[in-house]
């Protein structure tokens, strides 16, 4: 890729660093989020990149499969963006935003907490039996 600065590679070999870190820490939020936004900067430095240092005169073979997979790389970005996106919300990041896509998304509503105590159960009173021996008064 010679008709490219080295900046291109640079940006886009970090966000390649980024990722792989942020697939090998899957409890990291940040990790994710961090590649996300590297994501979404090269597709921007991607396009300057490629309006000012496109050559129009030259039309070898291996500048044009160079340039085709570039722009395909540039093309499956958003793609990707979208997926990293998704990870993101699974791991429980907690910026709403919605794209009008179908997202996979976890209830967490149903879950208990398991660090707080039952207030209607005392330690003494495991089972909830009344305290004294007598039945109450029916009326039917």
């Amino acid at each position: 890729m010679a008709w490219l600065p080295s900046s291109y590679s640079w940006g886009n070999f970090g966000v390649l660093a980024v990722g792989v870190w942020a697939i090998a820490q899957r409890d990291s939020i940040d990790a994710v989020l961090m590649f996300l936004i590297g994501m979404v900067l090269t597709i921007l430095t991607d396009i300057i990149h490629f309006g000012i240092y496109y050559p129009l005169q030259d039309f070898a073979a291996v500048f044009r499969f160079s340039a085709g997979m570039a722009i395909l790389s540039l093309l499956l970005k958003p793609v990707s963006c979208f997926f990293v996106y998704q990870m993101y919300r699974e791991r429980g990041g907690d910026y709403n935003i919605n794209f009008g896509f179908p997202s996979v998304s976890r209830n967490r509503e149903a879950y208990q907490s398991i660090d707080q105590q039952d207030e209607t159960s005392s330690p003494a009173n495991t089972f909830n039996q009344a305290q004294d021996s007598k039945p109450g008064v029916r009326t039917y």
